[in-house]
């Protein structure tokens, strides 16, 4: 069955099994920015437990700002640090150089739209999962989405709903345990080829 869900920065893991599990992937393009979502940011495990990714953005004095108008502010050459971040949590791990062509061109291009870095970073991602993946955008907003799975809560970074997804191992699992839900980057830097196996063998309710 298809799906709606919004695109978000490096998605999480449970944003890709539902990626993974759907014959169709709708994307949200219509909706409000807000803040404190997974549009903008992605958690990584580092040295020092669960770090933080942000993308800065430019607010707009409006009230409401549509998610496909909101620019990034690159005068902080965030780019350049999630690089090093990602560099320093998993050089390590077993799979990081065998994706790392293909992943840093995206911190070096400039971005200037957050809705189309996203997309960029969905378009990647997939090449590197070897995801195949049907997908399309919505023409206009709806509340309530009819004959397709409503995923777009799976944007909220605070109110998120535990997930029991299968333990991997973790480049600093020995420190802090195992934490879930983090980027899909860190499944694909210590499963590699197998993270897609992965995705497939779990389910995320509606």
């Amino acid at each position: 069955m298809g799906m709606v869900i919004h695109p978000t920065y490096f998605p999480n893991i449970a944003h890709y099994i539902a990626i993974a599990n759907a014959n169709e992937v709708v994307f949200e393009m219509e909706d409000n920015f807000l803040k404190q979502t997974y549009r903008n940011r992605t958690y990584i495990l580092a040295a020092n437990g669960k770090l933080s990714l942000n993308i800065p953005v430019i607010h707009s004095q409006k009230n409401r700002q549509k998610y496909k108008e909101v620019r990034i502010f690159n005068e902080e050459k965030w780019q350049n640090q999630h690089w090093k971040s990602l560099l320093s949590a998993y050089r390590t791990s077993p799979f990081f150089e065998y994706y790392q062509d293909e992943l840093q061109p995206v911190f070096h291009q400039k971005a200037n739209f957050l809705l189309d870095f996203n997309l960029k970073c969905f378009e990647v991602l997939c090449d590197c999962l070897q995801l195949e993946c049907n997908t399309s955008k919505t023409k206009t907003f709806q509340k309530n989405i009819e004959n397709k799975v409503d995923l777009r809560y799976l944007v909220n970074a605070k109110k998120e709903a535990p997930f029991a997804f299968e333990s991997y191992t973790q480049v600093f699992s020995n420190k802090h345990g195992f934490i879930p839900n983090l980027s899909i980057l860190d499944l694909l830097f210590n499963e590699g080829p197998n993270a897609l196996n992965y995705l497939e063998s779990h389910s995320i309710k509606s």
